[in-house]
């Protein structure tokens, strides 16, 4: 396996080891450390390729993914479901559904509390024996697993934020005055129950949390990749600028040309791409 002009690893063609057959996942509830119930998915895939080498063998067995998704989505998800099913092929998985969000409990507070959920996510996929762990959020999961990263240090071995916000409040382009309005009006909250299965905290953020780019300089010596694509409707490239200044000398930035939001706009070959870049990074 070579690695390819932009630095990343090229893929190869796998096969699963016939002594290592693929295992069932394991679903159950977590509980957060404010004992919210957060439905969970841990896929252990079949870790163990004989075409790789050696040392991309042993960091595909060693390797979870704990994956955050975007606002109103959900670990059932078609979407959320693919990125999974990529990046399994180098490594087990995690997925789960943020509070208020899918069959877990409680309301969704954009972005705040739900770190606590995925402190959960990965404690328990460390749990699991994997030696590296990192974590991969998209749009609000993206600032979530910065903010994450920065709050538990250590807890993770690297961190892709895709799509992600620099900044609270933004409310620049119009998808942007629509989330709001879903959030913050009773009517865009009912919508948002009945609509998108998504059940949002009624009460504004006191105290406001930590921005991401506040975040972003206490992940280090963890590395960091920002993804972002450059017709992202909802964050304009400041945003993923912004966060990847913040970061320095330990974050890696990529605009992907064409690119919209979120994992919808997140293609299997640039999910492969992110796969192969944590498997080096937090090994």
């Amino acid at each position: 396996m070579s690695n390819g002009p932009a630095g990343h690893v090229a893929r190869s063609t796998v096969r699963p080891n016939s002594e290592t057959s693929r295992r069932a996942p394991i679903r159950t509830f977590l509980h957060s450390a404010d004992g919210i119930p957060i439905d969970s998915v841990y896929d252990p895939g079949a870790v163990v390729y004989e075409s790789l080498p050696d040392t991309v063998r042993t960091a595909a067995r060693d390797l979870v993914f704990v994956i955050a998704h975007g606002f109103t989505g959900e670990a059932d998800r078609p979407h959320v479901r693919r990125v999974a099913r990529v990046l399994r092929r180098r490594g087990a998985v995690v997925t789960f559904s943020f509070r208020g969000h899918g069959r877990s409990g409680g309301r969704s507070t954009v972005g705040d509390k739900e770190v606590l959920d995925l402190a959960a996510a990965v404690a328990w996929a460390r749990g699991f024996g994997h030696a590296r762990v990192v974590t991969v959020g998209f749009s609000m999961g993206g600032s979530v697993v910065l903010r994450h990263a920065a709050l538990y240090p250590g807890t993770v071995d690297a961190v892709v934020s895709v799509s992600a916000p620099a900044r609270w409040y933004y409310r620049g382009t119009a998808p942007m005055r629509r989330l709001h309005w879903l959030v913050t009006r009773p009517a865009g909250r009912l919508v948002g129950r009945y609509g998108l299965r998504t059940r949002i905290h009624h009460r504004a953020w006191d105290p406001v949390p930590l921005s991401p780019a506040e975040a972003v300089p206490g992940i280090a010596p963890a590395p960091l990749l920002i993804v972002h694509g450059d017709r992202d409707g909802y964050f304009p490239l400041d945003h993923p600028r912004m966060l990847a200044g913040a970061a320095g000398e330990h974050g890696e930035l990529w605009i992907e040309p064409g690119m919209g939001h979120a994992e919808n706009a997140a293609d299997d070959a640039l999910l492969a791409r992110i796969g192969d870049w944590a498997a080096t990074a937090a090994g």
